[in-house]
């Protein structure tokens, strides 16, 4: 016989959002309008302990579009598994329907259309008013807020603020843990500053001290909610120093620490504990694989990979939540505890509708404040899309192929190459393109643009070398992010091959020649890990283009072929 807990698991994933489902265009427009925060916030509370969590907000203070991948491949063991589904495989897994809030909230298809219909999403006010109706809902006493990190970094104001505007945001929602990835491309010393002061717990268990291997952060912390004991384990991106300049941490290393999680795990319990929680930026495919290695954690909460899904996965007895990116989400955990251990959870991933929620006011005047000493030139407006421009994907975006036109343009370049970062918000057609919105896709402490020659040999080394981060079979050597997006060149991957055997075909497109292996090429990027990179920042070179173009329209990017898939 099936158990209520099994039972809930199956069902968590049609659980979510089924306003407006199987409706037609006009019928869409109407589902939006009885859209409610009534609805976003209906659950069925369990138990006496709720954990709520959010991840990868990427510095977002302000409702967003941001367009979900439409290819998202999974190699190994996770090929053809959640969260490597998109669009009408994703909605079939989950059970949606085509143009319900769901699919606009989870997919990529028909994005602008559905746009119109169901507004922006996100925005930290909004996410204020849910986390406090929860409180009311359940009392303080019982409600555990969680962060998956990348939290800091994403945005002009978090940039200029070295994050103290994301810092006091969170600690307004009173926030009790988190970890972190791009928090450490702000420096040790900042980093540790706010760790040590901050009125919430910054975790990392997995990060040392390079010299006598000492812990740089507390490495879990224990919290008493609806009269359990919760221990939260953090988890660091293990690749940050690969990642990210390693020259802003360089007494730091980081690393997975698999025995070490379990130690702390086997610590936790005997320390009383009744949930043991890893709190982590691993990236969904790594959690997966350790769910099955390490004995005794409950709920793995996953970061990194940006994934959204409105159902829980299960290895052994441990859950993983995976509640997506740019304040688009708040996950809501609850939690049954008999005898000292998990009976039972039940599950909702909230989405953020903008228009759907009321703001919170108190919220809303520390954004404003946040935001006033850089408001006019957030504001100021470059051009205008006439195109769909978003980030997500394995192998390009269109707001990346517009960073790659202006580098070719704006530094006189044969070939670009720019980093398959996931962060960074879309624009619908007819759209205004303002410095909030450029700045959004490239606010990082290493923004120079550089301009240098390259062989063609050492160009397809990049390309297999980020090729390997990615489609590694063994989770354990992926880095989670996207393959680096090029200008000016196209290639053949197939991502079936072992390292250095994935790219092929590479050819320059204007000339339509072969890329020689021993020609040196001229080439432009930006984001480069070595230190004292010369050039201008990404975000002067794309504002530049966008201005001399006025009218962006960005054609259809066929110049990667994909195999072995």
């Amino acid at each position: 016989m099936i158990s209520r807990r099994d039972f809930l698991q199956a069902t968590a994933a049609a659980s979510a959002l089924t306003i407006g489902g199987g409706l037609g265009p006009l019928g869409r427009a109407a589902a939006q309008q009885r859209l409610t925060q009534a609805d976003i916030l209906r659950f069925d509370p369990l138990g006496t302990v709720t954990i709520l969590y959010v991840a990868d907000i990427h510095a977002q203070l302000m409702p967003l579009h941001f367009r979900e991948p439409s290819v998202n491949l999974g190699v190994g063991d996770a090929k053809g598994k959640p969260p490597h589904l998109t669009d009408d495989q994703f909605r079939k897994y989950f059970k949606i329907a085509a143009g319900s809030a769901d699919a606009f909230a989870l997919t990529a298809d028909d994005f602008t259309a559905l746009a119109k219909n169901y507004g922006r999403m996100g925005g930290m006010d909004r996410i204020a008013t849910l986390i406090s109706a929860v409180r009311a809902e359940r009392g303080d006493d019982k409600v555990l807020l969680l962060d998956g990190g990348d939290t800091w970094q994403g945005s002009w104001t978090s940039l200029q603020t070295k994050a103290q505007d994301m810092i006091d945001v969170m600690s307004a929602l009173k926030l009790d843990a988190m970890v972190g990835h791009w928090e450490f491309t702000y420096g040790a010393e900042r980093v540790k500053q706010v760790a040590d002061s901050a009125p919430f717990a910054f975790l990392a268990q997995n990060v040392r001290d390079n010299e006598w291997q000492e812990p740089v952060f507390e490495a879990r912390k224990m919290f008493e909610r609806g009269g359990a004991k919760i221990a939260v384990i953090g988890q660091a991106l293990p690749r940050t120093a690969v990642a990210n300049p390693r020259w802003m941490f360089p007494n730091w290393e980081f690393g997975i620490r698999e025995e070490d999680i379990q130690k702390q795990v086997d610590e936790a319990r005997a320390a009383g504990a009744s949930i043991v929680v890893l709190l982590s930026h691993n990236g969904f495919d790594v959690d997966h694989k350790l769910a099955g290695r390490v004995k005794g954690l409950d709920v793995i909460l996953t970061a990194h990979t940006h994934d959204a899904m409105p159902g829980l996965m299960k290895v052994g007895n441990t859950v993983l939540v995976a509640t997506g990116s740019h304040g688009k989400f708040v996950s809501r955990l609850d939690i049954e505890v008999k005898d000292k251990k998990v009976a039972d959870v039940r599950f909702k991933l909230m989405p953020v509708f903008a228009d759907a929620i009321k703001p919170d006011p108190a919220m809303t005047a520390l954004v404003e404040k946040v935001r006033a000493p850089f408001a006019k030139d957030l504001a100021r407006e470059i051009g205008k899309t006439d195109s769909l421009l978003y980030r997500r994907g394995n192998f390009n975006g269109t707001f990346d192929d517009l960073i790659c036109n202006a580098m070719m343009a704006e530094r006189d370049a044969e070939i670009v190459l720019s980093p398959g970062f996931r962060w960074g918000g879309t624009l619908v057609p007819g759209d205004a393109i303002t410095w909030e919105q450029i700045t959004n896709a490239t606010a990082i402490t290493y923004p120079n643009c550089y301009r240098n020659q390259m062989t063609g040999t050492q160009i397809k080394e990049v390309l297999e070398d980020v090729a390997d981060n990615i489609f590694h079979p063994d989770p354990y050597f992926q880095g989670g992010g996207d393959m680096v997006r090029m200008g000016g060149m196209g290639y053949a991957i197939d991502i079936s091959k072992p390292m250095g055997s994935r790219i092929s075909a590479m050819t320059h497109l204007k000339s339509g020649k072969p890329i020689e292996a021993s020609k040196t090429y001229t080439v432009s990027g930006w984001a480069s890990i070595n230190e004292n990179t010369q050039g201008p920042p990404i975000w002067d070179v794309v504002a530049a283009h966008v201005a001399k173009v006025s009218n962006v329209k960005i054609e259809p990017n066929t110049a990667v072929k994909v195999t072995g898939a």
